[in-house]
């Protein structure tokens, strides 16, 4: 995951599930790609297709509250 972070501008992580509030990344997977990414989007339906394109277009951001949260957290462990 560092590589591949590495090798590009931005990490977007598209995952269907962040659809649901309460959904927490607690595979080891999800807390070891974690740190690597810089957007995590959801991926369910075409509104979120279409916030996926603008985001493409745009800017980087930091407004995913819940990934700045879940980052936070890792480094306190």
């Amino acid at each position: 995951m560092e590589r591949l972070h590495k090798s590009c501008s931005r990490l977007i992580w598209l995952n269907p599930l962040l659809r649901y509030g309460a959904y927490e990344p607690k595979s080891q997977g999800n807390r070891a790609m974690l740190p690597h990414v810089d957007e995590f989007r959801p991926v369910h339906n075409l509104e979120s297709l279409a916030g996926l394109m603008a985001a493409l277009g745009a800017a980087p951001s930091s407004a995913d509250k819940r990934l700045a949260g879940w980052q936070t957290e890792l480094r306190k462990e």
